[in-house]
């Protein structure tokens, strides 16, 4: 899930080199954490969050063959 995120979130911004991508395992759980610059944010998060739901939405249906939950978080680097 990682690189997919990445992937995406590297070809929405305008600084792709601030973009950074962590995943933890938790089991039954995983949480991906998507920081971008400042600058970017409002570009991976679209007008009323369209872009990040739509991230989201992608997210799940590619993690359906894991079997695992993953939530994905975007934050301010």
């Amino acid at each position: 899930m990682k690189e997919l995120v990445e992937v995406i979130a590297k070809a929405l911004v305008e600084h792709p080199d601030e973009v950074a991508v962590t995943e933890t395992d938790n089991g039954s759980e995983v949480l991906v954490e998507l920081k971008v610059a400042a600058s970017d944010m409002g570009k991976v998060i679209g007008r009323q969050g369209r872009i990040a739901k739509a991230i989201r939405s992608v997210v799940k249906a590619a993690s359906t063959k894991t079997d695992k939950k993953v939530s994905v978080e975007i934050e301010q680097a």
